[in-house]
């Protein structure tokens, strides 16, 4: 089914129930939903927002962990048997929506009706059978009129026929979809590397829910999630492949192989002048990956969990 059409579902699925705390909001004849803008949003919303981002193709909970093991009590936990389309296809922020006065990165399915990115083109990704349009933004502030109109064009539909789902990283909706791209990260990393990724046919990964980030402190909430990832995510993967694709990527694939790795996401992002394109594309991994192989019934694994660093970033120690 088409993705866009799914994850319009499972949005318009919370419609009526009080206790995801999500509004709902039309601009322009757009459909909004905010997650944390006007509202406190929710586990329950943010969950659904996850596998809304992933076009319906993913299942994702919040489990118990040890917090010996990551500083906290709880990982949010993503499992698809589609990972092609539901994390590149869809998942993958690769969007900067921006127009003269409204800034988000932007993701979801209705990146495939766009169908401007390289990576949709190169691995021919997209939703000949939708009927309507679905997206992600992350922003702290609602969407314009004029952002509105730009996606609209973009996608190649009416604003009436675009549904926006919108929430910060500083809100609990908008940390458990973060935090929900541990596979996207690590299919994103392999394609970097040039590994073919069609050759991926199953994923589950995992991340730690961090501790929300102060109100209206946008770069701690970015530093918090990147952190769950780059430093607590694992993911394991089933591929069918020679062993040799495999051993020449696994090495490279997690957090550790970037000469950023080390420090929490925060500092790193600093010594950039904040902006992302100037941070090493290596750095953005999970923290251990796990490649099973269909084809020979090998297993290959690399990479490296820091509790120390998750603390830190988290404001456990204080």
């Amino acid at each position: 089914m088409s993705p866009n059409r799914l994850a319009k579902k499972r949005i318009e699925n919370l419609i009526g129930d009080d206790s995801t705390r999500v509004e709902q909001h039309s601009i322009a004849g757009t459909n909004i939903f905010d997650f944390g803008i006007h509202t406190a949003g929710s586990m329950r919303s943010g969950i659904a927002l996850a596998e809304a981002c992933m076009g319906g193709l993913a299942d994702v909970s919040i489990l118990p962990c040890d917090p010996a093991r990551l500083g906290v009590e709880n990982v949010v936990s993503v499992a698809t048997d589609a990972p092609l389309m539901s994390c590149l296809g869809c998942q993958y922020a690769g969007w900067p929506v921006q127009t003269e006065d409204f800034f988000a990165m932007g993701s979801g399915p209705m990146r495939l009706l766009r169908g401007r990115e390289a990576m949709l083109l190169e691995l021919t990704l997209n939703d000949s059978k939708a009927d309507g349009c679905f997206g992600v933004l992350e922003s702290d502030k609602l969407p314009t009129e004029s952002a509105l109109q730009a996606i609209a064009k973009e996608c190649g539909v009416e604003p009436a026929a675009l549904t926006l789902a919108v929430a910060p990283s500083t809100s609990i909706a908008g940390s458990i979809q973060i935090v929900a791209r541990s596979i996207e990260t690590a299919m994103h990393k392999l394609h970097e590397l040039k590994f073919d990724v069609r050759c991926i046919t199953s994923g589950i990964g995992s991340a730690p829910l961090p501790p929300p980030a102060r109100a209206g402190k946008s770069i701690e909430g970015i530093g918090r999630t990147n952190d769950a990832m780059l430093y607590g995510a694992t993911v394991t993967l089933w591929v069918d492949c020679d062993d040799e694709q495999a051993a020449a990527v696994i090495e490279q694939t997690p957090s550790c192989a970037s000469k950023d790795y080390g420090r929490p996401f925060v500092q790193v992002f600093a010594d950039y002048e904040y902006d992302f394109y100037k941070v090493d594309p290596a750095l953005f991994s999970p923290a251990r990956v796990t490649m099973h192989n269909l084809r020979t019934g090998n297993t290959f694994t690399a990479g490296e969990l820091s509790r120390d660093i998750l603390v830190e970033s988290f404001g456990l120690g204080l």
